[in-house]
């Protein structure tokens, strides 16, 4: 016996839209978070030998903000995701059950 035609929009949709979407989005906002971070550490070293360089400061600031913003991001995904999953689980647990994640 075939799967429903459901059936197979619903494994689509679970494998190719959410799970790979959240995968890319989740690895670009940790890369951006790594790069932002090492930048943050090279401002913070630069600082450290010039104390009284108030344009150093600013950018370390301006950085650390960036790298918040960046870190507030991640935790949006986290609900976007959740909130993605539980839609796709009210219309779809009939016609396909989602891996567990890990």
């Amino acid at each position: 016996m075939s799967a429903p035609s459901g059936g197979v929009n619903c494994e689509e949709i679970a494998e190719f839209q959410l799970m790979e979407a959240h995968a890319s989005r989740d690895k670009v906002i940790k890369n951006c978070i790594a790069q932002t971070s090492a930048i943050v550490n090279t401002l913070q070293e630069q600082r450290e030998k010039d104390l009284n360089d108030l344009t150093l400061l600013k950018q370390i600031r301006k950085e650390q903000t960036k790298l918040k913003w960046m870190q507030s991001e991640l935790n949006v995904e986290e609900v976007v995701n959740d909130r993605s999953w539980k839609v796709f689980n009210e219309r779809c647990r009939v016609h396909f059950k989602p891996p567990k994640k890990e």
